[in-house]
Parts: structure tokens; C-alpha cells; sequence
């Protein structure tokens, strides 16, 4: 099997890794407060990295503590949205919301950075658009295709507040991922959004924890499963992928979350809902097609880059992409 093939592989199993986190973690936001899991996770996160990664912290620079602290902080941001609002939403709504980051991306570009998105990001913001809309909004008193805007569940958009986090993070850390080296920045992001996570936990409304083998269990898997072995398969599969190829295989995120959901809760759509997440995943999957010539240009965008890294006088290269879940 070729290099190309097993990363690809590779990516498939991340990606069903972080759609079967929704489960995972709804599992247990009955017995732990979202805030205090988020931290607890990213804590043993965080000091598991250090000790993969502490050779490489001798070189740290303020410059690359600055850009590693930004992106942890819209990395915490993100998490601690998302878990808030899986605590009263289910796990495959928030699956499918969380995939707007890929949509949030360049409308983010676009006005914080002129970057003006092609006419299929266009049509994939619509479609994503239309999406979110059948799945948040509840049917009115007038039947399936009636709404009623009163009745938004927060859980929705606390989640869509998470997907703007996830696309704020990958730009930063796209460009971020141009001056410093993917050891530092991991280790960085992570340490950041633990410090972050911790200093959260205080201003939750009611902080509770029930210690139980499932709450460790969700923890532990979380945390060293779906962060770091996750982040770095993850670093070594995309130096023979390319970032449309990781970008479409990622989309496969919520389904993995909507078919365990199905396997392990039971949890069906219904009929609306099942069309406004169809519209989504046709959405991201319309922002990822490119001309060629477009194809070409997106290899050497901020998003993937390579470093040079000198160690005992060899050179060693890291290509890295901004994707992070």
C-alpha cells in the first residue's frame, strides 16, 4: 500500500474518532459540567504533549508564544461552545453545525482578508445556509414546514458560535503554522486552551462533577485518543495528502456522528432535519471544488506549509495543515 493510501486511511479513522466524540461526550454531561470535562481533557492533553514534544520547547521564542496562545484561545473557545450546547442539543445536529467551519472559513477571509471566495464556496454557503435553517428552526403549529423562531433550541446556536471559533482557529493557525515549527504550535494551542478551560470553569452557572468509570473513560479517550494521537496522525498523513483531499475526507466527520448516534442512541432526525443536514454536507462538499488552476493556487495558501527544521545538520520537513477537532 502506498504512503498516499495509508494516509488517507488514516484520515478516515481520525475523522470517525472526532465524530464519535458527540456520543462519547454527550454520554457523560449528565454526571460532569461541560466547562470542567473540557478542562479536565485538554489538562491531560496538554501534559501528555509536553512530553512528546519537550525537546522542542528549548527553542521557544515570545514570538511563537504569542501565536501558539492566540490559537489555543479560539481552539478553547470553540470546545467550550461546543460541549455547552451538545449538553441540550443532540449529537448529530451539533455535528453537522460544527461542519459550517468549512463554510466560515473563507466568508472569514474574505472580510478580514479580501480573499474573495470562488462562486462554489458561494453556493455552498447558500446550501449550508439553507441547511441550518431547516435544522434549527422547530416546525410551527402549522405543520413540518412551518417554523417558529421562538422556539430555537440555544443548544443550536451555542454550536454555531463554536463553528466561528473552529474557523478563527484555522486561519490563525494557518498562519501561524508559516513561522513556526508543528511541535511548538501543538503543544502551544493545547496548553493555552487547557489554561483557558480552567479559568472558565469558575463562571459556570452550577459546576458538578460524579466520578465514575465512564467519566474517567470519557476523559481519557478524549483526551489522548481524539487530541494526541488524533493531532499527530493527523501531522504525518498530510504531508502525502493534499489539503482538498483532507478537506473532503473531513467532511465525513458528521456522518460518522449522525450513524453512531443511530447505533448507540437510537437518535433519528426525523424528516426536515435529515434534509437540513443533507443541504450541509452538500454545502461543504460545493465549497471544496475547485478549477485546476484554483487547485494549484490552494496548495500554497496559509493553510498548508512547510518548515525547515535543522536537527543534528539534517533538515527535516513538516507539512502541516490548519485543520483542528
Amino acid at each position: 500500500m502506498s504512503r498516499s493510501a495509508k494516509a488517507q486511511l488514516l484520515l478516515v479513522f481520525i475523522t470517525f474518532l472526532w465524530g464519535a466524540t458527540f456520543v462519547i461526550v454527550k454520554s457523560v454531561l449528565g454526571s460532569i459540567s461541560p466547562l470542567l470535562f473540557n478542562a479536565a481533557r485538554m489538562v491531560l492533553a496538554a501534559g501528555l504533549l509536553v512530553a512528546i514534544f519537550a525537546r522542542h520547547l528549548k527553542s521557544l521564542s515570545w514570538d511563537a508564544l504569542r501565536a501558539g496562545s492566540l490559537v489555543g484561545f479560539f481552539l478553547g473557545l470553540g470546545y467550550t461552545f461546543q460541549t455547552t450546547g451538545l449538553r441540550i442539543t443532540t449529537p448529530s445536529k451539533s455535528a453537522f453545525i460544527t461542519g459550517l467551519y468549512v463554510i466560515l472559513v473563507p466568508i472569514f477571509l474574505a472580510i478580514g482578508w479580501r480573499r474573495i471566495p470562488n462562486r462554489w464556496t458561494l453556493l455552498g454557503v447558500m446550501a449550508c445556509l439553507a441547511g441550518l435553517y431547516l435544522m434549527t428552526i422547530p416546525a410551527g403549529s402549522g405543520g413540518t414546514w412551518s417554523f417558529d423562531l421562538s422556539r430555537v433550541n440555544g443548544g443550536d446556536l451555542l454550536t454555531l458560535a463554536c463553528a466561528a471559533s473552529f474557523a478563527l482557529h484555522i486561519i490563525f493557525l494557518g498562519r501561524a503554522m508559516q513561522r513556526f515549527s508543528f511541535e511548538q504550535i501543538s503543544v502551544l494551542q493545547i496548553v493555552a486552551c487547557a489554561i483557558l478551560m480552567f479559568a472558565l470553569v469558575p463562571l459556570s452557572r452550577q459546576t458538578y462533577v460524579t466520578w465514575s468509570a465512564r467519566v474517567v473513560g470519557a476523559i481519557a479517550v478524549t483526551a489522548v485518543l481524539c487530541t494526541v494521537l488524533a493531532f499527530t496522525l493527523q501531522a504525518w498523513a498530510q504531508q502525502y495528502t493534499s489539503p482538498a483531499q483532507t478537506a473532503l475526507i473531513f467532511v465525513l466527520e458528521p456522518v460518522f456522528a449522525g450513524l453512531t448516534s443511530y447505533v448507540v442512541l437510537g437518535e433519528r432526525l426525523g424528516l426536515r432535519a435529515t434534509l437540513g443536514a443533507a443541504l450541509i454536507l452538500a454545502g461543504i462538499l460545493l465549497s471544496e471544488l475547485r478549477s485546476p488552476c484554483e487547485e494549484s493556487e490552494r496548495e500554497i495558501e496559509p493553510s498548508t506549509s512547510i518548515v525547515e527544521e535543522q536537527n543534528g545538520g539534517s533538515a527535516k520537513r513538516i507539512t502541516a495543515e490548519s485543520r483542528l477537532k
